[in-house]
Formats: structure tokens, sequence, C-alpha cells
């Protein structure tokens, strides 16, 4: 059984356990490393927190991270899988015990205790709010971070607040007087994409009538903020890396080259790592983009981050109250419960829809049989209701625990749940907004 060390008790702030791990059995037996006290990666590729030269062993195989009194280990779309015992994990996570042994090709890990870090506790940093040990640890990184110029990578689900952090990183930091400008890779077409990070000359293209400026050259001095990364085209991954790596471009159709110096926050709900290992996403980009790693928790594993961020999205509002005044406590009881695949962003509709309305949010019927297991059945709790209202509430009850479900398949990315459920992305993005997931 693993050592559990204790503080002493004059030692003030929070506390959190890291994790060492050492080769057992490999080309790298005796290795090991220690955990910064959130997550270490290993693979093949260097960049990661343990190096292995194991051929079997993918550039990002696994990623482990403590979670409490275990630790998650999370295969990142290895080639060969990550064994467990007799168990076999591929793109998955399962949680262990310390002590476990682990397989990644033909290396043999034992997972141990690492000792403890004290971090300063604090509630809020730069917009960021939260009372969890995994805020808090986030938002102590955050500052840290923030005086650098390293480039980051923010992982995270829809909903999460990966734009908060990437602020955060900016305001908090050297840069804070130069522009922060975003880009949404998403929601730009491919052929649109150069153009807007690096701008274009008047004719470069059909319906270029006038000179634009690019993302880049717009945030000369300050940070450039790359969401939702994941869906950058392949064929603009090596044009991005060439003005990371010389800090100069030219812009669409133009020949001149243009110097700039920026920082670099990128953002992403879908594993790049199992993308570099598929081989749909450069290495020497995601070299590039992360060389640091910030990954935010669901809010479902943080509810009690729930009360504070009420309390904050009221504050915003103009009307700075405790949660009770809105709320009542069964209500915030629910709410805690609840798991929240829209994260932060369906929270704050929450709270916005119920200062509207000046009514909680109420479960319906059918949720509250399903949350009481009235019966066997819960639709025996809807046969004395209006035809109408019992049917609206079946479909109500189905719609939500059908999105809640893709949702959570695909990382809380809508493009991938409209193409996973094949339904239009229109009227997917009006269902969400319905329910508060989106």
């Amino acid at each position: 059984m693993p050592e559990i060390r204790t503080l002493p008790s004059h030692v003030t702030g929070l506390p959190v356990r890291k994790l060492r791990v050492v080769v057992e059995r490999g080309p790298d037996a005796g290795a090991s490393a220690i955990s910064d006290g959130e997550h270490l990666s290993i693979g093949s590729a260097p960049g990661n927190g343990l190096v292995l030269t194991d051929p079997k062993v993918s550039r990002y195989h696994v990623e482990l991270a403590p979670v409490g009194a275990q630790v998650r280990v999370t295969d990142q779309g290895s080639t060969n899988g990550t064994r467990v015992g007799p168990a076999m994990v591929r793109g998955g996570a399962v949680a262990v015990s310390l002590g476990t042994r682990i397989e990644l090709g033909d290396t043999e890990l034992v997972l141990e205790d690492g000792g403890v870090v004290m971090l300063e506790l604090r509630d809020t940093a730069g917009g960021l709010v939260g009372r969890s040990p995994a805020m808090r640890q986030l938002m102590a990184k955050v500052e840290r971070l923030a005086a650098s110029d390293v480039a980051v990578l923010v992982l995270g689900e829809s909903g999460t607040g990966k734009e908060l952090i990437a602020r955060a990183l900016h305001d908090l930091g050297p840069r804070a007087s130069a522009p922060f400008v975003t880009v949404d890779c998403a929601s730009l077409s491919p052929t649109l994409v150069a153009s807007e990070l690096f701008g274009h000359e008047r004719g470069a293209f059909t319906g270029a009538d006038r000179t634009h400026v690019g993302a880049f050259e717009r945030a000369h001095g300050g940070t450039l903020f790359l969401d939702e990364l994941g869906e950058l085209p392949e064929p603009l991954q090596a044009a991005l890396l060439g003005a990371l790596e010389r800090r100069r471009f030219r812009r669409v159709g133009g020949s001149k080259e243009i110097d700039v110096d920026v920082r670099i926050v990128s953002a992403t709900n879908s594993d790049l790592r199992a993308r570099v290992n598929a081989g749909s996403f450069r290495l020497d980009l995601f070299y590039r983009l992360a060389v640091v790693l910030l990954e935010i928790p669901p809010l479902r594993e943080r509810t009690v981050d729930v009360r504070p961020l009420i309390e904050h999205f009221l504050a915003q509002s103009g009307k700075p109250m405790p949660a009770e005044a809105l709320f009542t406590g069964p209500d915030l009881l629910a709410l805690e419960q609840y798991a929240w695949p829209g994260n932060v962003r369906e929270l704050r509709n929450v709270v916005l829809r119920a200062q509207a309305t000046g009514e909680a949010p109420q479960p319906d019927p059918m949720r509250r049989a399903v949350a009481a297991g009235a019966g066997p059945d819960p639709v025996d709790a809807l046969v004395d209701m209006p035809y109408r209202e019992a049917r609206r509430s079946l479909l109500d009850h189905f719609e939500v625990r059908y999105l809640q479900a893709l949702l959570a398949r695909v990382g809380g990315n809508v493009r991938a749940a409209a193409r996973e459920a094949r339904m239009d992305r229109t009227y997917l993005t009006e269902l969400l907004r319905r329910h508060g997931l989106g």
C-alpha cells in the first residue's frame, strides 16, 4: 500500500497531491517522472512529461491525472492501446488506485504517490470563479503563466469557459493593454481561414474588393486566441506553423513579409493528441501551440462551484445577491446534483432565465418521476395528465436525455454532434438552445 503523507499543521493553502511514475520494465527501465499536480502525459514525442523510447509507444500515448485518492488513466487514441491489468483501454479512460501497474507496448509502469505541493487559496482570478480544488489549481496556474509568453493550449468541453481562460492569461499579463483578438476556426469556411488569419490584398481572389487586415496584424503586441483549433484545415496547419516559426507572414495575394509579435493561446474540445497519433494534425504544430496544456474540468466534476458561479452571474447582471435569494434550498441542491452537459454556459442561461421569469427551474413531471424512481415505468406518472401535456413532457425528457448523451459522446462539439445524429446543424442548435444546453 503506498505511503500517504500528511502535511504539517502550520502549512496553509490548498494541498495538491502529485503523482510519481516509475518505469519497471522496458527499454527505459529505471526512468521516472513526477506530475505537476494536474496531469502527466507519457509517449514517445518530446514534450511529454515522461518520454519513452519504446517503438510500440505512440507519440502521445496516455495521460495520467490524480483525482482524489485515485488516478485517471486516459488513453490518447494510441496505436496499441493501454493495458490496465486484464483490461485494454483504447481511446477511453479508467480510474485506478495508487500502486497499479499499466502497460504501454513493451513498457510497464507503476503509479506511486508523488507527495504534496501547496497552492495559495483563491476564489477568483482574471474573471475566473471557483472554490473547487480543481479550479483553484487552474487559477493559480493561470496567474503564473500570465507573466510569460509561452503558447498555451486550453482543453475543455463546450461551455466550460475556454475563452475566459485565454482572456485571463491576457488580462493578467504584460500584454493586457494591447489587443486581444479571437479567431473561431470552426465558424469560417476553409477558404476564408487563411484570409482571416493573415489578411488579403485587394484582388487576391474573387470578391476581394479591398485590402483586409488579418488577425495576426490586428493582434500585434497582444494575444491571438485560436478557438476550436481542431477545426483548422490541414493545408493551413503548415502556413500557421511557418508564421509562428518565422514571426512573419504574407497576406493572401501579397508579396511583402509582415513582422508580427503575438502571444498564441489556443483552445479545443477535441483531443489533438489523438489526432496527432492518427496523422491528421501536425506534430510540429502541436509542439508550437501546446507548450503548456491547461485542462478545464466539466462542471459536473466540480458542482461545489455552482453557488459561487450563480452569485457571479447575478453580480454581472447588476443585481448582486446570495444564491439563496434567487433559488430555494431544494432548488440549489437540485442544481448541484444536475449533470450540466452544457457546463457553465448552461448554468448561466438557467440563472438569467430565472431572473427574467422570477421562477426557479422546475423539473417536468417526467424528470421528477425518473428522479423519484416512480414505479417500473416512469410513464405511469403521466397517465393522469392531459394528453398534450403528458406527450410534451415525455418528448422533452427524451430530447434532453438524448442531447446530453450525444454531447457527451462528442465532447460537446456541436458540428460533430450533428454528424453523429444525422441532424441538420441549425435544428440541433435550436434544440440545444430550447433545453438550455447550448
